[in-house]
């Protein structure tokens, strides 16, 4: 679970000895509740409280940019490239997402081998991180770089992922290949399915 946790250091005036007890922060959001925590702890001294927030306020990072590319170019990743959103990439770009782009225009590196992008799409309410490397019109890899959201976190494991491998982009902007969901992560799994498709499709775009 991403909840976060209170961690409490207890001084035993009698013994001395320190413990420590991990309480669900969640349960504690009251100070009466906090209160009543505290009262049942026999002979404190010094209660010290450390809070680790493991919540959809804050990116959860698999992989950084940086780290990725230098591995998918064997340490010696190209300069970045623009593709700028012309009318019509725009409004294909849109029919993929099912919304607009957010942007106008985006990175991409490439050499003759291979292409990577690395693109932002909304999981529920916070945007997912993912890139995806595209050989002759073909995925070679997916992968979740930061995920934000609270749920839905298991789309960054391989046994969905590797569903992407070798897909390609048909006439109609669906891919060639279906894409089982997991239950429980449904919108995760429409925004990397809808990342595949945009990548695929941008990728068709460079030269």
């Amino acid at each position: 679970m991403n909840a976060a946790l209170m961690l409490v250091l207890v001084i035993n005036s009698k013994g001395g000895r320190y413990y420590k007890q991990e309480i669900n922060l969640l349960e504690c959001l009251l100070w009466r509740n906090i209160h009543n925590i505290i009262m049942t702890m026999p002979k404190i001294i010094i209660i010290v409280f450390l809070f680790s927030y493991f919540s959809s306020s804050h990116a959860t990072e698999y992989q950084s940019t940086e780290d990725f590319l230098f591995r998918s170019f064997s340490g010696k990743p190209p300069k970045p490239k623009l593709l700028w959103l012309t009318k019509d990439l725009k409004k294909t770009a849109a029919e993929i997402l099912n919304h607009n782009p957010g942007f106008m225009r985006t990175r991409y590196w490439k050499t003759a081998e291979q292409s990577v992008w690395i693109i932002n799409e909304i999981g529920k309410t916070k945007p997912i991180t993912v890139a995806v490397i595209i050989k002759d019109k073909k995925i070679m890899l997916l992968k979740v770089l930061a995920f934000r959201e609270s749920r839905g976190w298991e789309v960054k494991h391989d046994f969905f992922t590797n569903q992407f491998k070798q897909n390609t982009l048909a006439s109609d902007l669906t891919l060639k290949q279906p894409i089982d969901g997991i239950s429980g992560a449904t919108l995760s799994v429409r925004a990397l399915t809808k990342v595949a498709k945009l990548a695929l499709f941008f990728d068709g775009k460079t030269y």
